[in-house]
Formats: C-alpha cells, sequence, structure tokens
C-alpha cells in the first residue's frame, strides 16, 4: 500500500501578532507529508520546486519516509512564495506577496511505482493539476480526500466541480462550505456538498473543532484549548495529514474509524499552531502525541445518567 499526496513545498514568510519570519519552509503538501509519516511510512510526494529549496530539508523529508521521486527541481526557478499578516483573531488574514514561480508551468508527474495507490491526499492546490494526478493513477484508490479553497471557488468552480466528483472525502473550512454550497447552515451545506459527489466531508472550523459528515451520520470532534498558538499557517494540511496517515495505517475507511481519524487530524493541527512553520511537528515524540491524543479524549469523556 502507498499513500500518495500531491500539493506544494514552498517558502513562506509569515507576520502574527506574536513575531515574524524571513523565509521558513512552508506548502501545503510539506505539512500533509510531514503529518501523515508519524503514522505511515510509504509516502510518495509529487510537488515542484526551485533550485533555491534547502536541500537539508528535502533529506530530512527523505528520512522521515517520504519519497520524493515526484517532487521535481527546476533548475535555475525559484520555488513557490507566499508572504501574509495574520490579524489578531488568527481566523483572518492579508496575503501580502505571491511568487507562483514554479508552479506557474507545473505538470505534475506521479511515479511510476506509485499509480496504483491505495490512498490519495490531493491538497490544496489548481483544481486542473489535481486531476492531472487522478488521470494518471491506473486504479481507484481505497480513498481520495481533497483539500480545496475558495479562491478556487472563485477562479475554477467547474474544474472544482469535476475533481470533486471523483473524490471520497473533501475537507474544507466553514466559509468554504458555506460558499460551495450557497447554504449558511452547515447541515444543509453538508447535503448540498455531498450531492456533488464525495461520500464524507470534513468542515474544520479552526478553534472550534471539525466536523464530520456522512448522509446519515455527523460526528463532532473539538479542538484543544492552547495556551499559546503563534502561527496558524499548516494547520489544516497537518489536520488532512494526521487524518488520511491514521486511515493509512489502520486501513479502515468505516465512518467509526475515521472519527478516530479526525481526533488524531486534530492533535496533529494542535502541534502545528504553537510554533511558525513545520517547527513543531518536525520532530515530535511518540509520548507527545500519545499525551495529546489523550488530552482530546479527556475534553471530551464524561458519565452521565438520564432522568
Amino acid at each position: 500500500m502507498s499513500l500518495l499526496v500531491i500539493g506544494t513545498v514552498a517558502y513562506d514568510a509569515i507576520e502574527t501578532p506574536f513575531g515574524k519570519t524571513d523565509k521558513i519552509v512552508g506548502g501545503a503538501a510539506t505539512f500533509i507529508s510531514l503529518a501523515a509519516s508519524y503514522f505511515y511510512k510509504n509516502i510518495y510526494l509529487v510537488s515542484v520546486v526551485g533550485d533555491d529549496f534547502s536541500m537539508p530539508f528535502l533529506e530530512l523529508l527523505k528520512s522521515k519516509g517520504i519519497n520524493l521521486s515526484g517532487l521535481q527541481i527546476k533548475k535555475g526557478q525559484k520555488s513557490f512564495f507566499w508572504k501574509g499578516r495574520y490579524h489578531n483573531d488568527l481566523n483572518s488574514r492579508d496575503t501580502l506577496e505571491t511568487q507562483l514561480n514554479v508552479l506557474e508551468d507545473f505538470d505534475p508527474i506521479v511515479p511510476a511505482d506509485c499509480l496504483d495507490p491505495s490512498f490519495v491526499m490531493l491538497g490544496n492546490l489548481m483544481p486542473s493539476l489535481q486531476m492531472k494526478v487522478l488521470d494518471q493513477l491506473k486504479g481507484k484508490p481505497a480513498l481520495t480526500v481533497m483539500d480545496t479553497m475558495n479562491f478556487w471557488m472563485d477562479t475554477a468552480m467547474n474544474d472544482l466541480k469535476k475533481v470533486l466528483s471523483r473524490v471520497d472525502v473533501l475537507t474544507i473550512n466553514d466559509s468554504e462550505a458555506r460558499q460551495l454550497s450557497g447554504e449558511y447552515s452547515l447541515v444543509k451545506a453538508s447535503r448540498k456538498i455531498l450531492d456533488m459527489g464525495p461520500r464524507y466531508l470534513v468542515i474544520k472550523k479552526g478553534e472550534h473543532g471539525a466536523l464530520l459528515f456522512n448522509r446519515d451520520e455527523v460526528f463532532f470532534a473539538p479542538a484543544l484549548p492552547l495556551e499559546e498558538v503563534f502561527d496558524p499557517t499548516g494547520a489544516g494540511d497537518s489536520f488532512a495529514g494526521g487524518f488520511i496517515g491514521y486511515l493509512a495505517k489502520t486501513n479502515d475507511i468505516s465512518f467509526e474509524n475515521m472519527k478516530r481519524a479526525v481526533v488524531y487530524g486534530s492533535a496533529l493541527a494542535s502541534f502545528t499552531v504553537e510554533k511558525f512553520g513545520t517547527e513543531r511537528i518536525l520532530d515530535l515524540s511518540q509520548s507527545e502525541l500519545e499525551n495529546r491524543i489523550q488530552s482530546f479524549i479527556d475534553l471530551v469523556q464524561f458519565d452521565i445518567s438520564l432522568v
């Protein structure tokens, strides 16, 4: 079995109320792969960088069991770069600068030994590129998960709907769910989105947790209250990586197991926000991860007797 991840491997520069960074490593595929690697080791990453990208960081990814044979390194070109500033609530942000660079003509190529993966994670990227990856696969994966954002809803809705019709799970935040469905109620929104193709929907609500829907059931996992939140960049991608990494590890895609996967994904996201960029999730210990999961369990576990 293998897990195929597509998305950006990039540089970010981030400003929050708690500080700012120069260029640091970011990108959806980076966070997804790192988070998933805590549960699963046969990960193939498909992306593109310029020759300005940190080679030591790429070696670090390899050391985590992430196969980079699908990562293109474009000589003489620069990596994708994003600069943003978060507002005081950390839920909203302003984009200060975007340099597409190598993404302008990116043509994703799935490695020959990963054309029949069991699990696929389509990280946030142009829908037409997500479709190109799906078109290269020889068989139907056991589970395909897709992440997207409001920008693609504004600029590439037709392509987005085509990809939606071919995936099993969509992960988006609450404002994106409302935009995609045209419904304010997230319950009504979930029904409309599931009609577009996915069998499951995860709506991420940041500091307010996450919702998992299928046509007949709904599950809610709270977010863990944290003493310090420095940088929310990559939290949603870390959630997606933890979610699909756990499902790949257990090889169980039932709704019951997806509930557990939501909690594991939430745990990885809660680590990510504690420091800038990938710094916090690079070297988590098994005990740290287990203790964080237990904190989630303790948060929601209670006994009650109906009168």
